[in-house]
């Protein structure tokens, strides 16, 4: 595990008044629904991720996340995150003994694990066309790190999850695995692999566990931001919704199965403004 060690960043003594992005969710806010929880976050520092770590603090969990560059953007979410109790460590999502080691980190330090959010994935834009261009080595690193990562950090989670009984570990996921669109093939079905294994796996660990995927489409982050503005607006129109979604909705997805649906198990909820109806 890179830079793993107890002091990447340690816990973070921050009073609960203290904001994040400025982002709050209604969503078990109000009641502190994850009062006492603890959130395993992997990939917490990127966009979406960031903002599932803030919702979760908002509403009252501990939470633990990981990254694998960007050590300026962690430590900025990691001081910024509302409550306490938060750290990060800088983890390569398809080295399975850094997870290993992660989980009993995890276990010595809190006790339990509640939720694992299954958030880190790469990708690169090929045309879909350019077969050539979608060599074996992207192939291959796609599906390590958004399918073989997350099943390897179920794998290493599992045994705190089942403790409670009620774990929960949510993957996010992306309508290119059902819609074919995306950012390359082998990402598309990467994620259409992921969505599988949230129902495979839904089945098999249940009822300790629940698994589920939350499937935006595409998102406004920072990433996305930077991209060619006429591109944005084409893919903005061809949603009914007319925009992009946003990160806190995503967040506010994940938190509302933690919080409120708790009897969903092995579905995928789609986040995506009604993108696959044109």
């Amino acid at each position: 595990m890179v830079g793993a060690s107890p002091q990447d960043f340690p816990d973070s003594h921050a009073a609960a008044s203290r904001s994040g992005s400025g982002t709050t969710s209604s969503v078990g806010e109000k009641a502190g629904a994850q009062s006492g929880k603890v959130v395993v976050v992997t990939g917490g520092s990127g966009g979406i991720g960031a903002e599932i770590c803030r919702q979760f603090a908002q509403a009252g969990a501990s939470v633990a996340f990981t990254y694998r560059n960007g050590r300026e953007a962690a430590a900025r979410l990691h001081a910024g995150l509302p409550g306490s109790g938060h750290w990060a460590r800088q983890l390569a999502i398809d080295d399975s003994a850094s997870l290993k080691a992660l989980a009993a980190e995890v276990e010595s330090h809190y006790g339990r694990c509640d939720v694992l959010v299954n958030c880190a994935g790469m990708t690169r834009f090929v045309p879909h066309a350019d077969l050539d261009a979608l060599d074996d080595q992207l192939i291959d690193d796609i599906f390590r790190v958004n399918w073989r990562g997350a099943f390897a950090a179920v794998r290493a989670f599992r045994p705190l999850l089942e403790r409670g009984g009620e774990g929960l570990v949510v993957n996010i996921s992306s309508i290119a695995g059902v819609t074919g669109m995306g950012s390359n093939v082998a990402y598309c079905a990467s994620k259409a692999a992921l969505d599988c294994m949230t129902k495979s796996l839904a089945r098999a660990l249940a009822p300790a566990i629940r698994v589920v995927s939350v499937s935006p489409g595409l998102v406004d982050t920072d990433f996305v931001k930077a991209l060619d503005q006429t591109w944005r607006d084409e893919q903005a129109a061809r949603t009914p919704l007319r925009r992009l979604a946003t990160p806190d909705e995503v967040g506010a997805a994940v938190l509302a199965v933690a919080s409120v649906l708790k009897y969903s198990n092995g579905c995928i909820i789609a986040v995506d403004g009604g993108r696959p109806l044109t």
